[in-house]
């Protein structure tokens, strides 16, 4: 019994730093205005003008920065004009398209 609960807890272990890695982390808006300021990002209404054109007549339903895998990434979420929820990913530093999909 005391091995398996040694194998237990090391399999709990690996699942828990593997999600730690998987997760991206929030920024703040003193964070942001940091990066910015540093030129590590590229300002939010530029790149929220490239997301809006894609979607002629969307209407923004949210906007989070965000660190993943040591990349700046705005997530920006649009309702479009036919009622579908689009999830719009952009590297905030050089403003490429990382993704564009229906919102689950």
């Amino acid at each position: 019994m005391t091995v398996n609960l040694r194998v237990g807890g090391l399999v709990v272990l690996v699942l828990c730093a593997f999600c730690s890695l998987a997760i991206a982390r929030d920024l703040g808006q003193d964070e942001a205005l940091r990066l910015r300021e540093q030129g590590l990002i590229q300002p939010l209404e530029q790149l929220l003008q490239k997301a809006l054109e894609r979607h002629p007549g969307a209407k923004l339903l949210e906007v989070e920065l965000e660190e993943d895998d040591d990349i700046y990434v705005y997530e920006v979420e649009l309702l479009t004009t036919s009622g579908v929820v689009r999830e719009i990913k952009l590297n905030a530093s050089n403003g490429q398209l990382l993704k564009d999909e229906v919102d689950d």
